[in-house]
């Protein structure tokens, strides 16, 4: 798994992509068919926003998702949280319907 983490209107140091590199790792324990995340880091009007865009085998489309808060480090924990629950559910959809597909095929 590739990660790409930016950063706009702020330095990403190395304290930010370690931390953001471990809480992001999750996503790959769950879901082995991950091929690349990237990472926006950004700061606007003491705003911390942090954006994620997941790219997954197989699907045409990624998996974006955005947060923001005061923190730049609770906006990266809000940020892989829901990266999670999404891979999560597209993992879910992918093995039921391959389920659904192969008990249709062994009744028929």
């Amino acid at each position: 798994m590739q990660t790409n983490i930016t950063g706009h209107h702020i330095e990403v140091t190395p304290a930010l992509r370690s931390y953001t590199t471990e809480k992001l790792q999750r996503i790959s324990r769950h879901f082995d068919h991950v091929i690349s995340i990237d990472v926006i880091l950004k700061v606007e009007n003491h705003k911390k926003y942090a954006e994620g865009k997941v790219n997954v085998a197989g699907t045409p489309k990624a998996l974006f998702a955005q947060s923001d808060d005061d923190d730049m480090y609770a906006a990266i924990d809000s940020l892989s949280d829901k990266l999670d629950k999404q891979v999560r559910r597209h993992k879910d959809r992918i093995r039921g319907h391959h389920a659904s597909a192969a008990k249709r095929a062994s009744s028929g």
